[in-house]
């Protein structure tokens, strides 16, 4: 069995980590805040100074924000549809030799538009599809469709109005 590292231990690894990926950030930084004295600058070279009015030379000048960019609200995002909305009539398909029929009903509040799909097996036989039949709240509905010979398969659609 393991023996687990104390809190103490665990403490000091990371924050030798952390100094790790910190150090060479402040490496990295000039001496005195000046930009000319860093890492890579010529020696003798000296930066320009941006000198805004009122501000003593030496001095940095503080940022200045255009309130024409800064947006009044927050934008509008939009709406995301209710993730747990539940709609579609509950349809169960029952085939009978080259005929099929779809007993439909919604349980649900919104007006579904249900559509029967027969695909037939031969290739010369006319697929159907059917026209939508609106089924209502708590509204019952049968759809029938055939082919000519063999069905392959049936499938009903769901529509919003």
């Amino acid at each position: 069995m393991r023996a687990r590292p104390s809190r103490t231990v665990s403490l000091l690894i990371t924050s030798v980590i952390l100094t790790a990926f910190l150090a060479p950030g402040a490496a990295a930084r000039p001496p005195g805040g000046d930009p000319a004295s860093g890492p890579g600058a010529a020696p003798g070279a000296v930066l320009p100074e941006a000198v805004a009015p009122g501000v003593a030379p030496g001095a940095v000048a503080p940022e200045v924000v255009e309130l024409a960019v800064i947006p009044v609200e927050p934008p509008v995002q939009p709406a995301k549809p209710r993730a747990q909305e539940l709609f579609g009539a509950d349809c169960d398909i029952g085939t009978e030799g080259s005929t099929v029929t779809a007993y439909c009903h919604n349980s649900y509040p919104d007006t579904d538009l249900v559509r029967l799909h027969v695909e037939c097996d031969r290739w010369w036989d006319v697929d159907g599809d059917g026209a939508a039949v609106a089924v209502g709240p708590a509204g019952r509905a049968e759809i029938t469709g055939r082919c000519w010979k063999e069905v392959r398969s049936t499938w009903v659609t769901h529509q919003r109005p």
